[in-house]
């Protein structure tokens, strides 16, 4: 492995988010100025192959990377708004799929889950009471 594949590898290995190529290419050319944008592709695609990394499609119309955690399920959730991606586990969710797997004949071996959503803005309303409208000219009080 080179001094570059090393220093894309490191940034990979640091990254607690899902950085897309060109994030990869900003933060590994703080580290070593002689990176170019090919050299993280083709590191990315070698990463890729060997199974150490894995590709996430969560829109926005560029692919986003990740370690690949063998053993581990986490799922996504990702804001439509900001593209914001938030990672959980959820045992439940899991055990059920197992089940499906084992109910159809199947052992379970991997899954993935990616929710998309919008977060919910807070209302000041109480239930059951409705929002009064402002009056106009003529209505009645």
């Amino acid at each position: 492995m080179t001094g570059q594949r090393r220093v894309i590898a490191r940034v990979l290995s640091e990254a607690d988010d899902h950085p897309d190529v060109e994030e990869l290419y900003r933060r590994a050319l703080v580290l070593d100025s002689r990176i170019s944008v090919a050299t993280v592709y083709r590191t990315v695609r070698l990463l890729e192959e060997k199974g150490i990394l894995e590709r996430r499609d969560f829109g926005g119309g560029r692919a986003r990377y990740e370690a690949t955690e063998h053993g581990r399920h986490h799922y996504h959730l990702i804001d439509v708004d900001n593209g914001k991606v938030i990672e959980f586990e959820d045992p439940e969710h899991e055990a059920l799929m197992m089940k499906v797997a084992d109910r159809l004949g199947f052992e379970f071996v991997s899954m993935r889950l990616e929710l998309f959503g919008k977060k919910r803005q807070p209302t000041n309303k109480t239930p059951g009471k409705t929002t009064p409208r402002a009056r106009r000219k003529g209505d009645q009080a």
